[in-house]
């Protein structure tokens, strides 16, 4: 029998080939609760995907599955946290950046009761390591007026190492389809409705693995639109829930869910088969 697991690592990937290996390697030396590891990729043939095989072959807590959403990383992101199977996502990136160790911290936060738990470059003890001054330079304006501003419970909102209750982000939905822009998104809704968000501090390390494809010119403007969502009057749930966008993500949740189960049991009478025969 299958244990659900208690959280959901998601990490987007595109071809990153042989390098995703000590990714996976350090996650499941850091994660000792039940977990899944969300291997997600864009094609069948990315380059990430035998690598990640092999690792499964060796623990079967890594899963790679393939994103239906479309290319790019918001939809990979989008697509992992709708077929996790934990009450807890946390997404990290395949790039070596972020501390695995701190992969549980995050997921108890969300079991304590808060709906993002934000890893902080920028609040006491945290740490930013590298990477171009004029990104570092946005994100920590941005943090930091969010936090003092808009109140949003993090001096990090868009840093994409979060932690989310999965029941939160079906509820609002993910309408974010260009970048890596989730993490602002999904904190500035939380903010919104006033639910409760919080941080942890991190040290974050420019990308030990392989080429950065973060592309400010174009991820910019659809963070400047969630920027300006988090200042605002108090919404509903169902005003959230009502926003056209939300709506059609969560429709494609459910559709995707849907899928991923089929696949799982396909599998596993594939399997059955196997060994009868």
């Amino acid at each position: 029998m299958t244990l659900t697991p208690q959280v959901s690592v998601v990490i987007p990937v595109y071809n990153e080939g042989e390098a995703i290996v000590p990714c996976l390697e350090r996650i499941l030396r850091a994660v000792m609760m039940p977990a899944e590891i969300l291997v997600v990729h864009d094609m069948p043939e990315d380059t990430t995907v035998p690598y990640a095989l092999e690792v499964q072959a060796r623990d079967p807590r890594v899963r790679p599955v393939l994103n239906t959403y479309g290319r790019g990383p918001a939809n990979a992101i989008r697509f992992g946290i709708d077929v996790a199977r934990a009450p807890v996502a946390v997404v990290t990136m395949a790039d070596g950046s972020d501390d695995p160790r701190q992969i549980e911290d995050l997921a108890r936060l969300v079991e304590r009761g808060v709906v993002v738990a934000a890893a902080s470059r920028y609040m006491p003890g945290g740490q930013q390591v590298g990477g171009p001054r004029f990104k570092r330079a946005l994100s920590r304006t941005a943090g930091r007026t969010l936090y003092m501003f808009a109140r949003v419970g993090t001096r990090d909102a868009t840093n994409s190492f979060k932690a989310y209750s999965t029941a939160y982000v079906r509820q609002v939905g993910i309408e974010s389809k260009t970048g890596f822009e989730i993490g602002i998104e999904l904190t500035a809704k939380a903010a919104r409705l006033r639910l409760p968000v919080a941080e942890i501090p991190t040290i974050w390390l420019d990308r030990q693995l392989g080429e950065s494809r973060f592309d400010v010119g174009r991820f910019l403007p659809s963070y400047l639109k969630w920027y300006r969502f988090a200042f605002g009057r108090r919404l509903s749930m169902e005003q959230v829930a009502k926003r056209p966008a939300s709506s059609a993500a969560r429709d494609d949740a459910q559709a995707a869910r849907a899928n991923q189960s089929g696949n799982v049991s396909g599998s596993l009478s594939s399997n059955h088969e196997a060994v009868q025969n």
